[in-house]
C-alpha cells in the first residue's frame, strides 16, 4: 500500500495518482550518470593498456571500480526517491508524499484552491510533462508540482474534484429521522350536551357513557410521550402502559 493511502480519512477516496517524469530522476542523479560515464572511459583505457604494467594501470583499475560502484549506488538511490514521491488527488484534498526513510506529506484542501497555473514547454509537450502551480488561500500546502507526468489531465481531475466537493457542500441535507413534531393547532372544543340522560331514562340496557378519543389525538399523545421517554423523563415500562391505555380509547 502506498504511503498516501494511510493518510486518507474516513469516507475519503482516491481520484487520481501521478508521479514526476523520469527526467527528474535522471537530473537528480546527473552526477551518478557522470560517474558511470567516467567508469566506462576508465575501463576502456585500461583495456587498451592491458599489456602495460605499472602504477597508472592499477590506478585506472581502482578508479574504474570506485566510479562504477558509486555511480550505481547513487543511481539506485535516485530511483528509490523517484518511486516514493507521488501526488494524489482525493475527494477532499491534494496530497504530496515523499521520503524514503523519513516520510513527509503535505496537502492542500480542494475548497481552498483558488486557481492552478499549468506551464508546458515544447520539450515537455513532446515528452508528456509539465509544471503545475497550485494557488491556495493558505500559505502552506502543495504549491508547485515540478515536471508532473500528464500535468494537463491532473489539473482537469483536480478541478473536477473541487467542483464535486462544492456541489456536495451546497447540496441540501435531509432532516433527521426523529425531528421535533410541529406545533399543531388545538382541535376545536366539542359542544357539550345540554343535559345527560339519567340512568332511569336511558334504561337498564344502556352502557355507561365513556370518553372516546380520536385517532389524531392519540397519535399526538404518543409522539409527545415518545419524546419524554427519549429524554429519560418516562421509563419504557411507563411508556408501554400509557400507550396501551391510549390505544384502548380509540
Amino acid at each position: 500500500m502506498a504511503y498516501a493511502d494511510g493518510l486518507l480519512a474516513d469516507g475519503e477516496r482516491v481520484i487520481r495518482r501521478a508521479r514526476q517524469h523520469w527526467f527528474v530522476m535522471v537530473w537528480d542523479a546527473h552526477w551518478a550518470v557522470l560517474a558511470l560515464v567516467l567508469a566506462v572511459v576508465a575501463g576502456v583505457v585500461r583495456l587498451l593498456n592491458l599489456s602495460a604494467s605499472g602504477f597508472l594501470v592499477d590506478a585506472l583499475g581502482w578508479a574504474d571500480l570506485v566510479l562504477l560502484v558509486v555511480g550505481l549506488a547513487w543511481l539506485a538511490w535516485a530511483w528509490v526517491v523517484y518511486r516514493t514521491t507521488e501526488f494524489v488527488i482525493t475527494s477532499r484534498r491534494i496530497i504530496q508524499a515523499s521520503g524514503v526513510v523519513n516520510k513527509r506529506a503535505s496537502d492542500s484542501s480542494l475548497e481552498k484552491i483558488n486557481d492552478a497555473i499549468l506551464t508546458e514547454s515544447v520539450f515537455g509537450r513532446v515528452f508528456g510533462f509539465g509544471d503545475l502551480e497550485v494557488l491556495t488561500a493558505s500559505e502552506g500546502g502543495v504549491e508547485r508540482l515540478r515536471m508532473l507526468t500528464d500535468a494537463k489531465e491532473f489539473k482537469k481531475a483536480m478541478l473536477d474534484a473541487k467542483h464535486e466537493l462544492e456541489m456536495e457542500v451546497a447540496r441540501p441535507v435531509a432532516p433527521p429521522l426523529r425531528a421535533e413534531p410541529p406545533m399543531r393547532a388545538e382541535p376545536p372544543a366539542r359542544p357539550q350536551p345540554a343535559e345527560a340522560p339519567s340512568p332511569d331514562e336511558a334504561g337498564p340496557s344502556s352502557p355507561a357513557a365513556a370518553r372516546v378519543a380520536t385517532a389524531e389525538e392519540v397519535a399526538d399523545a404518543l409522539v409527545r410521550l415518545g419524546d419524554l421517554r427519549d429524554k429519560g423523563l418516562v421509563t419504557p415500562e411507563e411508556f408501554e402502559a400509557k400507550k396501551q391505555e391510549l390505544l384502548g380509547r380509540l
